[in-house]
C-alpha cells in the first residue's frame, strides 16, 4: 500500500489577540506579550475599597507619578511566568551545588573562626531585611498600575523570600539553629540593626507605590548589596580564607546584576516621560538614598571596621553614577 504524505500549510485567522494588534499591529505577538500587555483591571470592579472609599480598586492616581500609558514600562528581561521560573530553577541548581560541595567538603568548619562570626553577624540578620523587601514589592505589586510594572515587582518579592531562605541555610550550615536565634536578635535589639530596621519598617507604611519602588528597589537595595556581597563578602572575606561564603553568596551576586537592569530600566522610561517625573523621582532618590546609606554604615561597619565609612561613600557615588545614567541627578 502507497501513502502519500503531504504538507498542508493552514494559515491562522489571527495573529494575536485584538488587545495586542492594537498595540503592536496585525502580527504575531510573543509570549511575553501575551502574558504582560493590557491585561490590567480597569473596569467592572464594582466596588471601592471600604479602608479608603476614595481610591478605586487599581488606581492610577495612587503614585505621583504620572504616566500617558504604563505599558510604556517593560521588562528587558522579558520575564513572565515561563521564563522567570526557568531561570530562576537553573539558578537553583548552581546554587544547591555550591552549598553541597561547601557541606560535603567541610569548607565551613574550616573558615577561620573571626571570618565565620563576620559571616554570621553580617548575613545571618539581613535575612529579616529581605523578608521586609518581600513585603514591599508585594505591596507594590497590589497597588501599582500596569501589569508590565507590577508583574516583575512580584516576581521580585519572591526573589527576597528565596534569598532569606538562602541565608537562614547559610546559618544552619556555619552555626546551626543558634545562629537563626543570635540573628534574630540582633535584628530585634542589635544597636547596628536598629537603623536598618528603621528604613525597612518606614518603608512598610508608604503608600505611594512608586516611591516605595524607589525606596526599597533603587535606593537601599543598590546601596546594600554592593557593600555586603560585594566588598564584604567578595572582596574581603573571599581574600582572607572565606571562599566558601562567597560560594554560598552566589545567587545573592548574579541576582543583583540582573534586576539592577529592570530597575534602571523602569527609572530611564518614567523619568523620560515628562520633566514632573524627573524631578519627583530626582526628590525621592535623594532623600531615601541619604536615609539608607545612614541605614547601611552600621552593619557595614561590622564587616569593615575603620574601614567602613569609605566603602558606603565609595557605594553611594556609585549608586549617583548609575542613577545618572538613567536621567535622574541628585
Amino acid at each position: 500500500m502507497h501513502i502519500d504524505l503531504r504538507t498542508i500549510s493552514i494559515k491562522p485567522q489571527r495573529q494575536a489577540f485584538d488587545h495586542l494588534i492594537r498595540r503592536f499591529g496585525d502580527k504575531q505577538a510573543s509570549r511575553y506579550q501575551e502574558g504582560s500587555y493590557d491585561i490590567q483591571a480597569v473596569e467592572n470592579l464594582h466596588y471601592r475599597p471600604t479602608w479608603d472609599p476614595d481610591q478605586a480598586l487599581y488606581d492610577e492616581g495612587i503614585t505621583r507619578i504620572v504616566m500617558q500609558d504604563w505599558y510604556a514600562i517593560k521588562d528587558p528581561r522579558q520575564f513572565y511566568y515561563s521564563t522567570y521560573t526557568l531561570t530562576r530553577a537553573r539558578q537553583q541548581e548552581t546554587t544547591e551545588a555550591n552549598f553541597n560541595f561547601v557541606e560535603t567538603r567541610g569548607l565551613g568548619d574550616m573558615l577561620p573562626e573571626n571570618l565565620r562570626q563576620i559571616a554570621l553577624n553580617v548575613l545571618v540578620p539581613l535575612r529579616h531585611a529581605a523578608w521586609g523587601a518581600n513585603m514591599n514589592n508585594t505591596f507594590i505589586c497590589g497597588y501599582g498600575y500596569g501589569t508590565t510594572f507590577t508583574q516583575p515587582c512580584m516576581y521580585h518579592a519572591t526573589d527576597h523570600l528565596g534569598i532569606a531562605q538562602y541565608l537562614s541555610r547559610l546559618g544552619l550550615l556555619l552555626g546551626d539553629t543558634e545562629a537563626l536565634d543570635k540573628g534574630k536578635a540582633a535584628w530585634m535589639e542589635g544597636e547596628a540593626w536598629q537603623p536598618m530596621r528603621r528604613y525597612l519598617e518606614d518603608c512598610l507604611v508608604v503608600r505611594d507605590p512608586f516611591e516605595l519602588f524607589v525606596a526599597q528597589n533603587a535606593a537601599l537595595d543598590g546601596l546594600l548589596y554592593p557593600l555586603i556581597y560585594e566588598r564584604i563578602v567578595d572582596d574581603y572575606l573571599s581574600t582572607q580564607g572565606g571562599s566558601a561564603v562567597a560560594m554560598l553568596c552566589q545567587f545573592m551576586n548574579d541576582w543583583f546584576d540582573e534586576t539592577s537592569k529592570w530597575i534602571d530600566a523602569v527609572l530611564k522610561t518614567v523619568a523620560a516621560e515628562s520633566s514632573a517625573n524627573r524631578a519627583q523621582l530626582e526628590i525621592w532618590t535623594a532623600q531615601h538614598s541619604e536615609k539608607a546609606a545612614k541605614a547601611v554604615l552600621p552593619v557595614v561597619r561590622l564587616g569593615l571596621a575603620d574601614e567602613a565609612d569609605d566603602a558606603v561613600v565609595e557605594a553611594l557615588a556609585a549608586f549617583k553614577a548609575r542613577m545618572k545614567k538613567t536621567g535622574i541627578a541628585f
